[in-house]
Order: structure tokens, then C-alpha cells, then sequence
């Protein structure tokens, strides 16, 4: 729960707290959100460190979040596995740590009896002495300015400061609570007291009812405490936080951090991720630092969300795991809970085990959620392909797999007052007609009406895995419904649909690909949205959340690729393999694929459906290291931990096609990848290359075996995982026929063939 890192005065970047630029620093917070990619999350209660105010009067020193930030040394922030710190141009050193639910501060002064203030220059100057007395503020603000109304404390004699607040989420509605507890060492006190905005006094010593926003200018109210110069010449702060209450709060610093111990903290953080990682070995012989690093830090931001507040859930008394920030699943089910369910399967159980929860609690299940609130519904019900996906790939292990079948159905047939924060809007339409009309009167409930081809094609795939739980537990009607309802994409296919644009002379041109998903009317007569808009050649941010077109976050030559269950059928209708592949290879040629969102990932493997394995691979080889690496810029979009899933899986050589028992297989790239498996716990599933080039020259399959026999299928199951293995590649520098026969392609389950409205085929 408690992640410390230094907040950054960054707009519209700082959603996790730190951006790797110029900006100044605004405070030392304890908790943070990852990928938000939208209004920055909590950030509650930052600590800021002045080394002594001007004239030793504490009144000098700035108080608020806009007038006290100071620039960061140039180059000097380090970050590895539980531990940051960073240096400031008014010579504080900060460094911290934490546990669970408490975080740890060591911050240092020069130790002269005065400190040299510097200036915000690239190449700083000193430019005023301060008497060396150090002030330490703690301020109820969080780094949306959200807060409605908080209440602070310090008692001077020892120098305790606790305090609590009610917040708003960052994408979504409602608010939360957030509590705090924060200890000092190090040096005597010489003074105590409160601020608002930038007035410090030293009576009251407590605040209580502070409101934010606009009653407060820019929401700032806190305590400080000034010290005598700490002996050793650095302070240590001790935080615990809470989402109960304060005692809460006070009592999980002192079980988690009763020592003070920062190395021993430390310590204990690398290890807690060295356990975490050891179910993964790699042999990096002949692989760059660079690439090094690319994995395990994709691995890393991997398991940063979902957060365990297992607890802390002031919403209700349960015995079941909680976890929140599902940021949001709509993102994460298509690569990261798939790789938690390898790498990390009792997280991902316990995850499951939240979310039918949350839906037992809420009455339904979350499409995304953060900080007990309920967030904003991006598409479909994707909660669903997570259950599905669970249940298919044998997590078990305190899971009512009533209460799951029960949640599903509920998304599938009952429609929410407000689909706009769970569940499915349009169900009337969406059980009669087939599709989501353009032009639809739902008065059901209410939502966003728009998104109508990107809700639709994940509605589609959503059912389809209700149906695979269907059938696996037994509801055999229910599975035949649902998996009917899987083949529902098709209603969105307009197979006259052109792709025009227009050229830099500003001439309309069409390229020579026809057929996409296109939006429907009531009376059955699409309507139109150019084929490209909401890509990055056009008009690429008219399709976020508040959008009034029928895709989201991407175009109809995105989402005419979001057909995982029904694959051979598309490639039929897209005009056979050949033409499948020369589209599909378009998409990724022509600048319309963006790679910062999760759904361009699968798009990058779908080669494989059409024979074309080794193209997978090539294109796995383009965006890795081109976006994907370990420079600063080193994701192309906002890390919400499926970015680390994508590159930790290309890198291992294989990607999931979530809700289904499908890994599609390119080489890795490493000569050896060892992943312990789930049921032998001795065991390891090894993907080792025979004939590994640290150059990636040979990046094509030429031939494979598994445990020693011929494997020519280019996918594999996640029995290889459960169980173990060896799956060896033989390489070679031209694609090979390995993988391209129609029995070797993953599945495909045709609906639209069934219907007659396709020639699609069944492979595997």
C-alpha cells in the first residue's frame, strides 16, 4: 500500500507522483496510483524538508504546494527495488524506503551552520544562507488539489503529527478517506505549529474541518515542526497510513517500522522483490544491459497494480482479500493479469477473489475502481474475461465459482441504472438486434451512448467467455447462448467500407482495403466513422472517455482486429491469409497502430492466425527496443502495468490471448527463459533457443520441440506453465514453414461460419 517517491510539479504527467524531467519538487508523498493516464491519484499528506528558514524566523520559510517547491539536482535521483532518493537545490539529501503500510524518510543536511540555498538553474548557484535549523511540514493536499475537507494535529512535546482527509478518485465517482500517522528522530524540537496556504503560526497546534479547492488557495494546510540541528545531521520521518483511521495508522508504522531501522527497511524490500522474482531465470549471456533491464523493470511495474488493502476496506467487514487500483482492467486483462497468473498466481487468485467481493458487496463487478470508488467504464465488462481466464487456467484456491458464474450473468443480462461506472449499457438492443445501435433509446439506464463499435466487439468477446465458464461448469445452454452471442462482432462488419483519407494536398484518396467495423442504426444501415480517426494520422485524442464517436481510444482499423475468439472467420472475410497479412502489416506500417495502448498489443501476434508466426516476431523486434527499453521515454504511453506485461512477454517469447488457453509463440530474446511451474513447484517450463544470435539476426522459427518431440503448432497452452517443461527453438534469419499449417494455428471459434455469414474455418 505504501509507496513513497518523491511528487514532481509535472501537469498532466505526474499521475504516479515522479516524471523523470526538470520540474521542481513539491513534497515526499506515501502513497500512489500507477498508470491513472488521466487526473493524477493520491499523493495524500506529502512531507516537505526546508534545511532553515531565512533569519531563522520559521514564518520565512514557503509553506504552500505553489510557493514552496525547489528544483532537483540535475542527474541526481536513484531508484532500485525499495529505495529513492534524490537531492534538492536547498541541500537536502532524500532518501526513502517502506514496508506494507508505512514509509521510511532519511533526510540529510550539509552540516555547516549555515546551508546554501540554491538557485533553480541548470547549473546552480548558490544564492542565499539559511541558519541551519530544519523545518519539516506535513500537508493534508494530494496530488489532485481533491481534497473536501481534512483535519491535522502535532503535539510539540513529541513532535507526533497525525491528520486525515476526504479525497476524490482520479476517474471516477465518490470519494475515499485517507489517514495518517508521522514520526520524527533525529534532533530535538524547537518549535511546532499549523499553516494554511502560506501562513505558519504556532497556535493551534491543530486544524480540523479544512476545506480545499477554492476555500483554501491551492488547498495547502498542514503542521511543521522545526528542529535543533540534528546531531547526526539527518532527520528520519516515519509514516504510517491508513484508509481506516488514524490509530489505524499509527499502529501500522509502529509494527511495520518500530526500529527506525532505514537499512533494515531497505533490506527487507529487495528481498520481498528478489522472493517475488525468483519464480523467472534468464540466461542474459550475449543480451545488452539495456534490454536487461527492459525486462525485469517490465516485470517490475508489472506487479506494482493491482494494490493489496486487504485490511484497510473501511466499505465493509469481509473475510476475502480486498484489492484496488484497477487501473482499469478494460487495460490490464489483456496482458497483465495474464502474466500474474504465471508469474505471481496466488496474487492473481486473491485479485479474483476482490473483485467477486466488490460484486457481492456493490452488485456488480468493477470495470475499474481505485481508491474504493467506483471508476468509469471504458468498454465492455472485462471483469469477465479475467473470471473466464482464471477458471480456464486452473486458479482455484478460494474461489466461489457460484458467485463468479452469478457476476458474469449479471453483466450479460442485468443493465445498471448507470452503466457509465459498471456493467453494460444497451442490453435490449444489444439481446435483440445483435449490436449496439448508433441511434439507440435506452431507457434502462444511463451511460455514455457513444463507443458503439468498440463496446460492441468487447461485449462480443465478453460473452464468448462467459461461455467457455458456461461450459466448463456445466451450463450447457447458457454456454450455447453465450457463445452465439460471441459471434455478435459480425453486426458491426461493413464489408463495403472503404479507407479514405485525405493526402497532404488535402485530396480524398482511399487506400485499397475494404471491409471494417462500422457503427449501425436502428433500422439496420450503418452509419460512418472514417476508418481511420482516433489513430495517431487522425484525430488521435477524439476518442478518450468523453468521446462522441463509436470508438475508444482507438480507430475502426484498430478494433476491425478485436476478434480473439472468432479469428479464422476474420481472416476469411479480411479476403484470405494473404490479404489478412498484407492489412494487418498496413496497420502496423502506416502509423495508425499506437503502441501506448493495450489494445494495439495483441494486433502485434495476430500473424500467427494467418500462418505468418515469424511476422509476429518481426514486429516484436520492431517495437522492442524502438519504444520499448530503458531510457527515460523508454513505454510509448502511461504505464498502468500492462506496458511491463508487454514487453516482459515479447521478451520471454510468447503472449497470452486473455480469456482463452492460447499463448501465441515467437523466440525469446534470450537464449533461455526459466519460469517455475505452478503445480511442480521443483520444476521449471524452460523456452530455450538452440541456436540463440545475440544480433537478432535469426529471429525466425525453423523448427521447435517439446520435451524432445517435434512441435509444429505455433501456440502453446498454459499446461506448459502448470506443469513444466522444454520447449527448444532451432532459428533461422527467413521465416520457415514451421507453424503455418492450418492445423498448427491457435483456435478459432467460428460463429459467424455457423450463422452461414462467413466462410470462416476452425484451426488448431
Amino acid at each position: 500500500m505504501a509507496k513513497a517517491v518523491a511528487d514532481t510539479q509535472s501537469p498532466a504527467e505526474n499521475a504516479a507522483g515522479f516524471v523523470s524531467d526538470d520540474n521542481a519538487i513539491l513534497g515526499f508523498s506515501h502513497m500512489h496510483d500507477s498508470g491513472t493516464g488521466g487526473q493524477p491519484s493520491m499523493g495524500n499528506f506529502p512531507l516537505f524538508v526546508h534545511p532553515g528558514c531565512p533569519g531563522d524566523n520559521f514564518t520565512k520559510c514557503d509553506y504552500s504546494v505553489m510557493a514552496r517547491p525547489v528544483k532537483r539536482v540535475p542527474s541526481s535521483a536513484v531508484a532500485s527495488a525499495g529505495y529513492f532518493s534524490i537531492n534538492l537545490t536547498n541541500s537536502v539529501q532524500a532518501e526513502m524506503t517502506v514496508t506494507e503500510h508505512a514509509a521510511l524518510y532519511r533526510f540529510s543536511f550539509p552540516g555547516t551552520d549555515t546551508i546554501k540555498i540554491y538557485t533553480d538553474d541548470d547549473e546552480p548557484k548558490p544564492k542565499a544562507d539559511v541558519p541551519y535549523s530544519p523545518v519539516i511540514l506535513v500537508d493534508l493536499v494530494d496530488l489532485g488539489n481533491s481534497r473536501s475537507v481534512g483535519g491535522i494535529q502535532v503535539y510539540p512535546e513529541t513532535g507526533r503529527v497525525i491528520g486525515e482527509g476526504q479525497y476524490q478518485p482520479s476517474f471516477g465517482a465518490g470519494h475515499y478517506h485517507s489517514f495518517f500517522c508521522a514520526d520524527f528522530k533525529g534532533a530535538r524540537i524547537r518549535k511546532t505549529g499549523t499553516f494554511k496556504s502560506n501562513e505558519a503560526v504556532e497556535e493551534p497546534k491543530f486544524l480540523d474541518g479544512v476545506g480545499g479547492g477554492f476555500s483554501i488557495p491551492t488547498g495547502s494546510a498542514g503542521a511543521w515542526i522545526q528542529f535543533e540541528k540534528p546531531p547526526s545531521d539527518s532527520i528520519m520521518a516515519r509514516v504510517g497510513v491508513s484508509f481506516m483511521s488514524v490509530d489505524k495508522a499509527c499502529a501500522n508504522a509502529e509494527a511495520e517500522i518500530a526500529d527506525f531501522g532505514f537499512e533494515r527497511v531497505e533490506k527487507d524490500a529487495r528481498q520481498a522483490w528478489k522472493e517475488k522474482l525468483s519464480v523467472i531465470e534468464v540466461d542474459s549471456t550475449g543480451v545488452t544491459e539495456e534490454l536487461q533491464t527492459t525486462f525485469w523493470s517490465g516485470l517490475y511495474r508489472t506487479m506494482l497494480s493491482p494494490q493489496n488493502y486487504t485490511g484497510e476496506n473501511p466499505k465493509w467487514n469481509s473475510t476475502e482479500p480486498y484489492f484496488d487500483s484497477f487501473y482499469c482492467i478494460w487495460d490490464s486483462f489483456r496482458a497483465q493479469h495474464p502474466l500474474l497468473t504465471i508469474i505471481d498466481p496466488k496474487a492473481q487468485t486473491e485479485m479474483v477473489r476482490a473483485l467477486l467481493d466488490i460484486y457481492k458487496h456493490e452488485g456488480k463487478l468493477p470495470d475499474c475502481r481505485m481508491s474504493f470508488c467506483k471508476g468509469y467504464t471504458q468498454g465492455g465488462s472485462n471483469a469477465d474475461v479475467v473470471i473466464a481466464d482464471a477458471f480456464i487456467k486452473n486458479l482455484t484456491e478460494g474461489i466461489s465459482w457460484e458467485t463468479a458464474y452469478e457476476a458474469v450473468i449479471s453483466d450479460a443480462e442485468v443493465e445498471p441504472s448507470n452503466w457509465g461506472l459498471e456493467g453494460r449499457g444497451n442490453l435490449v438492443s444489444w439481446h435483440d438486434a445483435g449490436f449496439i445501435p448508433w441511434d439507440d433509446k435506452d431507457t434502462n439506464g444511463t451511460g455514455p451512448t457513444s463507443r458503439t463499435v468498440s463496446r460492441g466487439v468487447e461485449y462480443a468477446y465478453d460473452d464468448f467467455c462467459i461461455s467457455l465458464l458456461a461450459k466448463g461448469l456445466g451450463h450447457t445452454k447458457d454456454a450455447e447462448k453465450y457463445h452465439n452471442r460471441g459471434g455478435n462482432w459480425y453486426n458491426y462488419w461493413n464489408a463495403e467500407q472503404r479507407d479514405l483519407f485525405r493526402d497532404d494536398a488535402g485530396e480524398v484518396m482511399q487506400s485499397g482495403f475494404k471491409g471494417f467495423m462500422q457503427p449501425r442504426l436502428l433500422n439496420g444501415t450503418f452509419h460512418y466513422q472514417n476508418t481511420r480517426t482516433c489513430s495517431p494520422i487522425q484525430g488521435q485524442h477524439s476518442c478518450y472517455y468523453d468521446t462522441a464517436l463509436d470508438t475508444y481510444e482507438g480507430s475502426p482499423w484498430l478494433y476491425s482486429f478485436f476478434v480473439p475468439q472468432d479469428m479464422a472467420a476474420l481472416v476469411d472475410l479480411m479476403g484470405g491469409r494473404d490479404p489478412f497479412v498484407e492489412r494487418l502489416t498496413f496497420f502496423h506500417t502506416s502509423g495508425i497502430a499506437y503502441m501506448g495502448n493495450e489494445q494495439a498489443f495483441l494486433p502485434t501476434f495476430q500473424f500467427h492466425y494467418a500462418g505468418r508466426p515469424g511476422l509476429s516476431s518481426y514486429w516484436a523486434h520492431q517495437y522492442i527496443p524502438s519504444q520499448f527499453n530503458a531510457t527515460v521515454n523508454g513505454i510509448p504511453g502511461n504505464d498502468d502495468c500492462a506496458m511491463g506485461a508487454f514487453s516482459a512477454f515479447a521478451l520471454m517469447g510468447f503472449f497470452p490471448v486473455a480469456g482463452q488457453d492460447v499463448y501465441l509463440l515467437t523466440p525469446p530474446f534470450f537464449s533461455q527463459v526459466k519460469i517455475r511451474a505452478k503445480e511442480r513447484q521443483g520444476q521449471w517450463a524452460v523456452i530455450r533457443v538452440k541456436n540463440f544470435d545475440p544480433d537478432y539476426k535469426a529471429i525466425y522459427v525453423q523448427s521447435a520441440t517439446l520435451n524432445g518431440k517435434p512441435y509444429s503448432r505455433n501456440w502453446i497452452t498454459h499446461e506448459f506453465f502448470l506443469k513444466g517443461g522444454v520447449l527448444e527453438f532451432t532459428l533461422g534469419v527467413e521465416e520457415s514453414s514451421w507453424g503455418t499449417r492450418n492445423e498448427d494455428l491457435p483456435p478459432s471459434y467460428s460463429v459467424a461460419r455457423e450463422r452461414g455469414k462467413g466462410a470462416g474455418r476452425i484451426g488448431g
